[in-house]
């Protein structure tokens, strides 16, 4: 019996790509940077932070270092610790100020809410950061439990950040439906490890998925 909606964060309630782009666009002229060549730096960035933060999920490295090897990789710089920090704090600074919750994600939580189901949130995201989000961005007041992967044995898809993350919720995977805009992460990995879940599509990528929604407004709590 479902009795848990679980919602990923990152591009399904917020639109972290949104905030990112909006940084980069204040950020990269501070550092003396073409914008002319914007989407060419977008994608670059986008791609080492990818990278960088699949070693942090990993255990390879901290929080702290992902980021300061974001920045060496993206300037191309042989920058120490404290110079990587405060080049990181100039994107960083402009990239919470973007914050912005999706519309319909404020909505789709009071609908599960009112059907009498747990709303949650399962973020690979830093848990300090991650609950900074969602109380600048006014979802947090929305939400019942947030789950974070350095509360957890791993990240996401690794079964493990599923399998913790219902003992934490106190319920077996099978009455928990994951809701999230990554294909690996927030549909196959929780079907996998036993979970229900619905692929947020919102840029139509994957028409093949039958459980999808195009956007949050589509989610009905019996979903």
């Amino acid at each position: 019996m479902l009795k848990v909606v679980l919602f990923d964060l990152d591009d399904t309630l917020v639109d972290q790509e949104g905030a990112s782009r909006t940084a980069l666009l204040g950020w990269l002229p501070e550092l003396g940077l073409d914008l002319d060549d914007l989407g060419e730096l977008v994608t670059a960035w986008g791609t080492i932070a990818e990278e960088a933060y699949g070693r942090y999920q990993r255990r390879e490295i901290t929080f702290a270092e992902q980021r300061r090897i974001r920045v060496r990789e993206f300037l191309g710089a042989d920058a120490t610790d404290d110079e990587a920090d405060e080049l990181f704090t100039g994107y960083l600074t402009r990239y919470e100020r973007a914050w912005t919750a999706f519309d319909d994600a404020a909505p789709a939580l009071r609908r599960v809410r009112d059907a009498g189901l747990v709303v949650a949130v399962l973020t690979n995201g830093d848990s300090v950061h991650q609950r900074l989000k969602l109380e600048r961005t006014g979802l947090a007041e929305h939400l019942d439990v947030v789950v974070a992967s350095n509360d957890l044995p791993a990240g996401k898809p690794d079964p493990r950040a599923y399998a913790a993350t219902c003992d934490i919720l106190g319920v077996a995977p099978g009455d928990v439906r994951m809701v999230g805009n990554d294909l690996e992460k927030d549909y196959q990995g929780p079907l996998d490890a036993g979970l229900g879940a619905v692929l947020l599509d919102r840029h139509d990528r994957h028409p093949e998925i039958a459980d999808r929604l195009r956007t949050l407004d589509e989610l009905l709590p019996a979903t």
